[in-house]
Parts: C-alpha cells; structure tokens; sequence
C-alpha cells in the first residue's frame, strides 16, 4: 500500500530500560559513542554529550568479553551521575560477548550476517542469548546491514533486499517460536535505494508472518556534512514519511553528538507533517515500493525519455511540453503521489520538474525538508527535474543541494561520492581526519566513489559500491581495496591517503 497522508506502523511496544520503542511512544533519537569502550571516562564524557543533545539511547562496541564487561562500570558511573539513559552494546562476531553484554546493558544489537557459521548454529546459541535476556529484562537488536551478509544469504539470493529481509526473518522466527517479543528490528545500507526498499519489504513480510515489531533506521556510511545530512534524511525521511520507522539514528562522521540535532530536525519535521489536512484519493498501484522503475516520460529538449534529471534555479525557463509540479503545504510528498497517479490515469507521459520554494533562512533545515520532501519523490521513480527556491539561501548552496539530493536518490551523478562510517570504540586510526584528507585530494573527481571505513565489520562490504576504499586495519594501520579486491594490506595510516591517490591514477 502506498500511503497519501500519514499513518504511523502499528508496532508493539519494546521496553530498552525507562525508554520504550514503538507503539504510540514518541520516534526516539540514538547515536553510538566513538571511542575504547574500555576508557571509561571517555566513554561517560560523550555519553553525557549525548544526553544533554536529546539522545534517548546511546550504543557502545562490545568487541570482546573485555568490553563486555566493563559496560558495567560504565553503566555504573553513569547511574551514579544520574544520567539513567539505556545503554546499547554492539556486538559483532562472538554470541558469548552478546551473551556477557546482556547481563550489563539495556539492550544487545546483534548482525545476523556474523552471529552464527550456520542455521545449527544459529539454533544452538541464539536461544541461549534470548533466554539471558528474558531473565534479565535485556531487549535485542537484530541489524542486519547490507555490507555483512552471510554466506549462505548470498549464495541464495545474492546482495539483495531479499537476502537481507530473509536474514532478519529468520532470527524472528526463532524469537517468535521462544516467546520473545522485546526485539527492534533494523535493515541498513549505505544505498539510500537499497535501504529504504529493503525495510518496506521487511515490513510486508512481517505482515504476512503476523509480525509488528518496532523499526530502527539508519542510512550505514551516510558521511560527514552536507551529504550525509541529505543521505540520511533522504532515507530516514521518506520511511518516516509512510509511518515507518519508531527509532532512529543519524550515522555521521562526525562527533556523535552532533548527529543528535539533525536527527531531532528530522523526526520535528514528520512530526509536523502528521497533522497536515488529510488528501482525498488512493494512488495504489503507482509504483512498486520494493523496486526502483522510473515514470516513463517522452523526450521534450534535455527533459525526460530517461535523461538524467535537470537541475534548475528560479527564473530558468521550461520548454513547452515539459511540466512543473509546485509543492505546497506539510504533506507535499501526499500532494506529489497523487499528481502523478492523475499523470498516470491520463495517459500523460510529459516530462515534469518537481520543485518547492522555502523560506527558511537555516541551510540545515533546508537540508532536512527539502531532502524528505523532493528525495522521497525522486526514489518513487518521479522526477525529470528539480527546482528548489530558497531566498534566504546562498544560491550555491541551493544548486549544491538539489545535486546532493539528486545522488543521494542515484538519478544523477554530479560529484565524487564519499562512503564513510562513523567510527566507533573499533576504529583506531583519525577517522574525521583521514576523510578530510581523502575529500581534499579526490573532490574534483565526479562519478567516482570512495569508501573511508573504520575497520571491517561493515568496510569490505559496505564498499563493494565503491571505486576505491580505505579501511581500518589495525593501531595507525590501513588496507586498501580496489572494488571488492584488497590490493594493498597492512601499511602504515600516515601513507595511506598517498597511495589511494597512487592507486587510483593507476
């Protein structure tokens, strides 16, 4: 079902200590700390930082049973300061660190696509962990993420929303058959495409399994700045927009605090939006949600017959035959869906530009609404052009926007695009630092994508969209891929940036 106006998910309630997920409970914001779970007081620092931002649920690395257990003096130091914020482990690889980190925290997030070597394996010690975290009142994450699929999802159904939608499933049965419920689901990818079709899947799978558990979404190696401002609200914001979505979090490459406020713009924004005057009309059937096809559209000029779209600043006129769609109003999305079914029910193939006009004089703001409002039409199929008119905006600003939309949607290539994590307690080499490095010798490079990955739970296949990537490979040490293809191991992080530059002349 394609949705015009809002209706949030029904989904049942998830208890992460005093905050709960889902159900009518306001959509809550999350970050993950970047630094040694095992410093402690670092670890407290940034928690706070967090806190005192908005964050309601902050994550922690538990790479091992070491980390594990100190979360405890963690969570220790924090109740003592009176900060009761539920603390997430996040754990990779070893089901016995899930198993230690669900006697400490709040909550274990769990990736299927390395729990387990097999489904025997998977039966024998996820039921172990369920049952520690039933007698402890721990909820769990299952997040798989695009980048770590196991072996066996691939070789079944490739690198595909179905694969990462089937990997989740079968972890929910096994809750489902244990009588577990306190379980928040994520399926995240550094595609914004990719992300936003495989969590509608999800969801009409759960649908059709009974299922109502709460989603967590997150666009995986969004960046720092202004893209992954927009990849993120691209991607968070058009799910928000159909009502899915109960948590969130913003993975930027920056402090982690800082990722709080765009997430708070972002969940304000579709909160405005559920209280905009209700659309008539159904427009189901318009467009596959689970599949990208662009609206079909005659050739008028540069316009349309699958040209990349246009991108235009006020006053630049349209040829005859093409047409300007002009939001208006807090359910623009809405407005849009039901233009283009009336295009459809017409037999109308022209071209047509989308725009809106702004007046807000804050660029992020700007970057939030119109990223949610134009993006979500954009990864419909919908758009042969983009018009945003923003006054109180610098004009380049604006132009760099609508080019920043335009690639976070994948209809049209303008820039190079940077794949980066935000770091976490694994990351152990300057991870803002190597990126502005990275962007400063490689931005006049378009169409070209570079991954910057802090170590490689997520870098290796996170990447494989990439050209290029640099991933994290140990203290001050980096490897170098080419595609999926590691090309140079092992060497130190101060000649890293040298010959990525080197490797991509070549």
């Amino acid at each position: 079902m394609i949705n015009i106006n809002y209706k949030r998910r029904h989904t049942c309630e998830v208890k992460a200590g005093g905050v709960t997920i889902g159900g009518s409970n306001p959509i809550r914001l999350q970050s993950m700390l970047n630094v040694s779970t095992m410093d402690t007081g670092a670890c407290v620092e940034q928690t706070l930082r967090i806190v005192d931002a908005g964050g309601e649920i902050v994550r922690l690395t538990a790479q091992g049973t070491r980390e594990a257990k100190n979360l405890q003096e963690i969570h220790d130091r924090l109740r003592a300061l009176g900060c009761n914020v539920p603390l997430v482990a996040d754990v990779h690889f070893n089901p016995k660190v899930a198993d230690e980190a669900a006697l400490h925290v709040e909550k274990v997030r769990i990736n299927p696509g390395n729990y387990a070597n097999n489904v025997a394996d998977m039966e024998e010690k996820f039921p172990r962990l369920l049952q520690l975290c039933k007698e402890h009142g721990t909820a769990l994450r299952i997040g798989v993420n695009h980048g770590s699929l196991n072996k066996r999802m691939v070789e079944k159904y490739g690198d595909t929303a179905e694969g990462m939608t089937e990997s989740c499933l079968e972890y929910l049965r096994l809750c489902k058959s244990h009588d577990f419920d306190n379980v928040v689901l994520s399926v995240k990818a550094s595609n914004v495409r990719v992300m936003v079709q495989t969590v509608r899947m999800l969801c009409r799978r759960m649908d059709e399994e009974g299922m109502d558990y709460p989603l967590h979404l997150g666009v995986t190696e969004a960046g720092e700045g202004e893209d992954g401002r927009i990849k993120s609200a691209v991607g968070i914001g058009t799910l928000l927009s159909d009502g899915i979505g109960d948590t969130i979090r913003v993975s930027l490459s920056e402090d982690p605090a800082a990722e709080i406020p765009v997430a708070r713009r972002i969940v304000d924004f579709i909160t405005r939006k559920s209280q905009a005057p209700l659309i008539d009309g159904s427009c189901d059937g318009l467009f596959d949600p689970e599949t990208y096809t662009r609206r079909p559209s005659r050739r008028v000029a540069q316009y349309g017959g699958g040209q990349v779209p246009e991108i235009l600043r006020p006053g630049d006129k349209i040829p005859e035959g093409v047409k300007e769609l002009r939001l208006t109003g807090q359910n623009a999305l809405g407005q849009g869906r039901m233009y283009f079914q009336s295009l459809k029910e017409a037999g109308d193939d022209s071209p047509v530009v989308i725009s809106k006009e702004y007046a807000t004089t804050d660029l992020e703001q700007l970057q939030v609404e119109a990223s949610i409002e134009l993006g979500a039409l954009f990864l419909d199929g919908f758009g042969d052009g983009i018009r945003i008119i923003a006054p109180n905006i610098p004009q380049e600003k604006t132009d760099s926007l609508m080019a920043g939309i335009l690639q976070a949607t994948r209809c049209r290539m303008s820039k190079t695009e940077y794949i980066s994590c935000p770091g976490c307690g694994r990351t152990l080499f300057d991870l803002q630092g190597t990126i502005a490095k990275v962007k400063a010798a490689t931005s006049g490079m378009p169409n070209l994508k570079i991954a910057v990955m802090g170590c490689i739970v997520n870098g290796p296949g996170e990447m494989a969209d990439a050209d290029y990537g640099y991933v994290g490979a140990g203290i001050g040490r980096v490897s170098l891929y080419k595609g999926r293809q590691c090309v140079v191991k092992n060497i130190p992080e101060t000649e890293a940036v040298e010959r990525l530059l080197e490797l991509i002349s070549d």
